[in-house]
């Protein structure tokens, strides 16, 4: 088994409802669907999720200013909000996102000459501030809310960091293909791009440099001063950007209110019967979905190895590969293995897992559905064009992905069309209304004057 649980880590953020009392039915047959799903949901620890705590008003103004900045890329030419635009739900709807160079928004951005695609999908922020233990794909920042953190930069993160979110918020600026640049790289006015020059290890380096862009336009002065009152401006640090930044996306992208949240509050009725029989199979023993994701965000706390298609050009030493979690630890058990991520929302969020090689969640659940057969046949026309020559798909390649597939999906499950359908119809259910459109949150500019939907 691949997986490791972390449940505690929701406590911060996650409380039950009142009147819990109701959770459990008595020993016996249920009396309805209802009371058979209450009580499967119970052996899940799915519970209501509480209020996040209130930003403050400057912090999260100055949040979404750097949210939408190009000013914190190497070249000037992409925001945080490229690949996480509320447009597209808080991801950009590209199977693998297209980072620096590029051009356009959303699925129709393309490749800048010579650049190739960021290694993974951008997964959508939607809910990111709902305090998981895990953050990336593969789990390299890591930690409960409070810290300490686990991170690439090591000793070196700075302190004060108030989130695992905040934390997370550290790093695209880091990272050469999604923000950074690469070594000679001239930003949008054909001036050097300073950031891109410096190591790739020097994480303190990139930090100060993109603070001294900050500081060097008044308004962005001003903001800081605002959201940061006890701190002076020589001591203003890149970790208050972070900080900023995941204040924003707590503030704005927090969506927990869906048919499915309403249930769990104790209202039969916010579910369709078809829903219920999805959630039946989800949590059930047959489709055993909830065995990773489970718990108040329903998966973000483990990985696994669920023999997705391999494709795009991969990172590390195991590249056009990617390992995964197993990159990280160098152990056979984390081969090819990734966080299985929180499903709230999951139906605006296409396409998916960790390399966006399903366009749909009917694919994914075939894909599931038998795992290894479903790899050996898949299909790469149902990728972008310009992905399909990036799928691997070689007997070698292949055998390794199943040789280390998590021991749940050896072998089908036998679900039916129906079924899949029903699984799909509960996967909708936990969409809230209000996170279908998120188009408000795009500021009209931003402080340094650059471009904010191009």
């Amino acid at each position: 088994m691949m997986t490791r649980s972390v449940g505690t880590a929701y406590l911060g953020l996650l409380v039950l409802a009142s009147g819990c009392d109701g959770w459990n039915t008595p020993s016996g047959p249920p009396a309805s669907i209802d009371a058979e799903l209450r009580q499967s949901l119970g052996g899940w620890s799915v519970v209501p999720i509480g209020a996040t705590p209130v930003q403050a008003a400057a912090l999260v103004d100055l949040g979404q200013a750097l949210m939408f900045d190009k000013v914190l890329s190497g070249n000037r030419d992409i925001a945080c909000a490229t690949c996480h635009n509320p447009v597209t739900h808080a991801a950009d709807g590209l199977a693998l996102s297209v980072g620096t160079g590029g051009s356009g928004l959303g699925p129709s951005r393309t490749l800048g000459p010579g650049r190739q695609f960021v290694p993974r999908n951008a997964p959508t922020l939607l809910n990111a501030g709902l305090g998981a233990f895990y953050l990336f794909l593969d789990g390299r920042v890591s930690g409960f809310r409070s810290g300490p953190f686990q991170t690439p930069a090591g000793v070196v993160l700075p302190s004060g960091l108030p989130t695992l979110l905040a934390a997370q918020a550290m790093f695209p600026v880091t990272n050469r293909e999604e923000m950074r640049g690469a070594p000679g790289d001239r930003d949008r006015f054909g001036n050097p791009n300073e950031l891109a020059e410096l190591g790739d290890s020097d994480f303190v380096s990139v930090w100060q440099a993109v603070m001294r862009r900050l500081l060097a336009i008044p308004e962005y002065v001003s903001k800081f001063n605002a959201a940061f009152p006890q701190t002076p401006t020589s001591q203003l640090g890149f970790q208050h950007a972070a900080t900023a930044i995941a204040a924003f996306e707590t503030q704005a992208l927090t969506k927990t209110d869906s048919p499915f949240d309403r249930y769990l509050q104790h209202d039969d009725a916010a579910l369709t019967a078809e829903q219920k029989r999805g959630a039946l199979l989800f949590f059930g023993d047959k489709a055993r979905c909830a065995s990773c994701h489970g718990g108040p965000l329903l998966g973000g706390g483990d990985f696994a190895n669920a023999g997705v298609p391999q494709l795009g050009p991969g990172t590390g030493r195991d590249a056009p590969l990617d390992l995964g979690r197993g990159e990280l630890f160098n152990q056979s058990g984390y081969r090819f293995a990734f966080r299985a991520t929180p499903l709230r929302n999951v139906e605006l969020t296409a396409p998916y897992m960790h390399d966006g090689a399903f366009p749909t969640l009917e694919a994914v659940l075939h894909h599931y559905n038998d795992v290894p057969r479903a790899l050996r046949e898949y299909d790469a026309s149902q990728l972008p064009p310009a992905l399909q020559p990036m799928y691997h798909g070689d007997e070698a390649t292949i055998s390794a992905v199943l040789a280390n597939v998590d021991g749940r999906l050896s072998r089908p499950l036998g679900l039916s069309d129906v079924e899949i359908r029903e699984l799909v119809a509960f996967l909708q259910s936990l969409t809230d209304p209000s996170a279908r459109d998120l188009s408000s949150l795009v500021p009209a500019r931003v402080p340094s004057g650059l471009p904010v939907q191009e």
